[in-house]
């Protein structure tokens, strides 16, 4: 997602998971497409938010490098984390976008929330041990989009669209 695709879309905030979305687990500093991402997002006056699920330490430990705000025990797929960072950044729903790798946490709280999402492949293929079943229901979800819709496709960017 390029400024200018979110920009076009209305998009003034990014609000986004931290583990296997913004971060991969075993690297905590990120990548230099990360870097470059978010320096083009703050070129370009648009906000990053973290909106986790984990503890204050584990959060502020993990955007410490980026100098990103956050949320912390956001209890997604609950709307109460999303909800706190609109206030918070006096945004409208319709200005925001979440961006997580999770269909039963990041999605689902951003639906709920009517907040607009973008669902992610996972950085890694490994995660965390709370996280083992959701990906397992999020398979069947996704078979049973796939079978239902065989037409939707992961896209590279918001500005990717099929004609049907």
């Amino acid at each position: 997602m390029t400024p200018a695709q979110l920009r076009a879309n209305g998009v003034k905030a990014v609000l986004t998971d931290l583990d296997n979305t913004l971060i991969a687990w075993n690297n905590p500093d990120g990548t230099p497409e990360l870097r470059h991402w978010l320096t083009m997002l703050e070129m370009a006056g648009i906000q990053v938010i973290v909106v986790s699920n984990n503890s204050r330490a584990r959060v502020d430990r993990a955007v410490a490098p980026f100098d990103l705000p956050y949320v912390h025990r956001a209890l997604k797929p609950l709307t109460w984390g999303i909800r706190r960072a609109l206030r918070r950044w006096h945004l409208n729903r319709n200005e925001a976008v979440m961006v997580g790798d999770q269909i039963l946490t990041d999605v689902w709280a951003a639906h709920r929330s009517g907040v607009r999402s973008v669902l992610v492949k996972p950085i890694l293929k490994s995660d965390a041990w709370i996280t083992k079943g959701n990906r397992l229901l999020e398979k069947v979800i996704l078979w049973r989009l796939h079978h239902n819709y065989p037409e939707l496709t992961w896209q590279e960017d918001l500005d990717e669209r099929k004609t049907h």
